[in-house]
């Protein structure tokens, strides 16, 4: 029955889950390492102070954190670090209600997509990662 799932069933869709959104994260964190120099630009263009610490933050985050949710460890916390992240760059690169009219509708799609990410980050700091995952292999 899909709407009452074995425990088996759930912890795989968990696992699917955690997977989707490192999938999000853990290239895009990887790909900045290598853009480095242009990442800081960016930030910059936007008028966030300490450019290159702030590269250096987002990769740590998208890579780290997107790595412990794939693996399931310390979910709640990472999944927490990535939902405040993803609020913080979402109003800072997607403010939709601050760029030209031509702009509005990519940017604000982009904006209450990354909303919606928020929302699954939420969901697994609210109940967890799932049995196949580190911290479910330590609670049993």
């Amino acid at each position: 029955n899909p709407m009452n799932p074995s425990i088996a069933t759930q912890n795989g869709l968990s696992l699917a889950g955690r997977a989707l959104i490192a999938l999000l994260f853990v290239p895009a964190g990887l790909s900045k390492i290598g853009s480095f120099a242009g990442v800081a630009g960016y930030i910059a263009s936007k008028g966030v102070p300490l450019a290159e610490v702030c590269a250096a933050i987002a990769i740590a985050v998208e890579v780290g954190l997107g790595l412990l949710i794939l693996a399931g460890w310390q979910t709640r916390w990472a999944a927490l670090g990535m939902a405040i992240f993803t609020v913080v760059i979402t109003f800072i690169f997607h403010a939709f209600w601050a760029v030209p009219p031509e702009q509005v509708m990519q940017q604000q799609q982009a904006f209450f997509k990354n909303i919606a990410v928020v929302g699954g980050l939420l969901a697994l700091v609210a109940w967890g990662p799932g049995g196949y995952s580190l911290d479910g292999r330590r609670a049993t």
